[in-house]
């Protein structure tokens, strides 16, 4: 009797954003889960920290655009529970030239997912907002759904809730063995936990875990700038401007972002969807003159079109990608331990997508047919990786 009260119906390792709506769908399901985290909470050592992310409808691959109906849904519904607001619509501006195929492709996608959303000619985009300067005649699609969603807050809410639910947390417990099997054993730097089933949700810090496991993925460890320059007119990027977050295609070889300033008095978020090689444990060393690059193609964006702003950073703040290849989530079972679940390579995309995926994460513990195709998602879509790894 006492061994089976030891034993957890799911051991989630990693509670950033993923494994707490993990933990929250298994505990819904009324679930013993036990939620562990190596770092003491909250931390800013991994993906999931910082005060926004945007939130969005538009995206290149259609099989996102049908899994945030959904996601808007839960974190409406997570809202409710924790009683506090964790979003806000401003829409999301798309700018790029008119012939710009990935522009095409997500209005495409829009009309066909029934998004709505709004084609703004240059001369519209002037219109709706002056405070662009539109420097080579970029046209605009604009996302009415998409937002700012309250990163820390949302997560503090998760883990809250996820207690509430039944389930428990432990932080300040760095896992160090993984004993596969049934039941799956856990041991950590304080004691040792088994379970039926065990999720992955470790962001950078995942091949350590699976390298013993026999198993090791193609993921890349990034760490990414996050810039704030200061308004030089007062509230003329902010939200009650009515200032949406925008994202910028084809300027460069990744996304330039943005979001409405709000987290900093007077501070508008403008970063590039990129980062440079970084191990996890170093993130907060003296980085590469990489990150000189990135910081100038910033620099010469704010000064050419967002010339209300100071061409010089406020504040950089960091935080890490964990990248796939092709930038798509790894969402499968262990290839030879079936009650091992994977979760990886949110790519910097992934905080949005997170009651869903955290959703089909729990049903693959629980052995459900998934609620999505997961064809975009297992790790057999990745040839190198055949038996002779595992």
């Amino acid at each position: 009797m006492a061994a089976q009260k030891d034993l957890y119906d799911a051991i989630v390792i990693g509670a950033g954003i993923q494994g707490c709506f993990t933990a929250y769908h298994l505990a819904k399901h009324r679930k013993r889960v036990l939620l562990l985290e190596q770092f003491f909470l909250p931390h800013s050592r991994g993906s999931s920290h910082g005060q926004s992310r945007i939130i969005r409808k538009a995206y290149l691959q259609d099989f996102y655009t049908r899994m945030m109906h959904e996601c808007y849904q839960i974190w409406a519904q997570l809202e409710q529970e924790a009683g506090t607001q964790l979003h806000r619509q401003t829409g999301l501006l798309l700018l790029g030239m008119k012939e710009n195929q990935e522009l095409k492709t997500i209005q495409a996608i829009l009309s066909r997912e029934g998004v709505e959303h709004q084609c703004l000619s240059s001369e519209e985009l002037k219109q709706h907002f002056p405070d662009i300067r539109l420097t080579t005649g970029e046209v605009g699609l604009l996302d009415k759904f998409g937002g700012v969603l309250y990163a820390d807050k949302a997560l503090r809410a998760l883990q809250d809730v996820v207690g509430q639910l039944g389930g428990r947390v432990c932080d300040g417990e760095k896992v160090v063995e993984i004993n596969p099997g049934l039941p799956v054993t856990v041991k950590t730097t304080s004691r040792s936990y088994r379970a039926k089933s065990l999720v992955i949700t470790a962001g950078p810090w995942t091949n350590q875990l699976l390298r013993p496991l026999g198993i090791e993925l193609p993921l890349q460890t990034l760490r990414v700038n996050v810039y704030y320059w200061r308004q030089m007119v007062p509230r003329s990027y902010g939200v009650s401007q009515a200032f949406p977050c925008f994202l910028v295609l084809g300027l460069s070889s990744h996304h330039i972002y943005g979001l409405p300033a709000g987290e900093y008095p007077e501070l508008m978020k403008v970063s590039y969807h990129h980062g440079n090689h970084a191990d996890p444990e170093e993130r907060d060393c003296p980085t590469a003159r990489a990150d000189s690059q990135d910081i100038e193609i910033l620099k010469r964006f704010v000064r050419d079109y967002l010339p209300d702003l100071k061409p010089e950073p406020a504040i950089i703040e960091h935080c890490m990608y964990t990248n796939t290849p092709d930038e798509d989530f790894i969402l499968d079972h262990h290839p030879k331990y079936d009650n091992i679940v994977i979760g990886a390579g949110f790519s910097g995309h992934g905080f949005k997508l997170a009651p869903v995926v955290g959703k089909i994460l729990s049903e693959l513990s629980m052995k459900l047919t998934p609620s999505y195709d997961l064809a975009p998602f297992r790790i057999s879509r990745f040839p190198s990786l055949g038996k002779a790894h595992l």
